[in-house]
């Protein structure tokens, strides 16, 4: 038997009413929201994790490079992401498509390296991340590539010039992340 899904009060305050795509949804980590699901490929971590808790996978609408999504500028109102943007090698590329697609928020939970099985690792900073631009990298298999705390991701985003109307140091869906929303105009 598996325990109910919490929901994110945050997410419903910003995006109930809205439909946006979700990036490696899990029925485990479901949202409630109104979203199409974009995944790698058919068959995905977050699938066998599902069977693992003893629910139905998520179905997975779309099939596409969470930073390459094959949908026209604009077109959806929000992008939200939950414990994905840290297993992206160009988690900053993956960032300005979401922005690309989305015309009100993206809306990211992100592991918190000390409250996770990566605290040991080096904090990701942004010109490691611009480094990573220029250089070919063949990603491992559901990798964690990037390991932040709140302040270093909230980092990134600054760098990047979002408009991030809230932050939650710990996330109110899982509890071992943070969550930031972003503001599109």
């Amino acid at each position: 038997m598996h325990k109910p899904v919490k929901e994110s009060a945050l997410a419903h305050k910003y995006l109930d009413g809205l439909k946006g795509i979700e990036i490696g949804g899990a029925s485990y980590n479901a949202f409630g929201l109104d979203t199409i699901n974009v995944d790698i490929k058919a068959d995905t971590l977050s699938s066998s994790k599902s069977a693992q808790y003893g629910v139905e996978p998520m179905p997975i609408d779309v099939i596409s490079p969470g930073e390459d999504l094959p949908f026209e500028d604009k077109s959806y109102d929000f992008v939200i992401s939950s414990h994905v943007i840290e297993h992206f090698y160009d988690p900053i590329k993956a960032l300005i498509e979401w922005q690309r697609v989305a015309r009100k928020y993206i809306f990211i939970i992100c592991p918190h390296k000390d409250r996770m099985f990566d605290r040991d690792k080096d904090t990701t900073t942004y010109d490691e991340l611009l480094f990573r631009r220029n250089v070919d990298y063949v990603k491992q298999e559901h990798c964690h590539q990037s390991f932040w705390d709140t302040e270093a991701f909230v980092e990134v985003c600054e760098a990047l010039n979002f408009n991030i109307v809230e932050i939650q140091d710990t996330d109110d869906k899982v509890g071992n992340g943070f969550t930031v929303v972003i503001k599109l105009d």
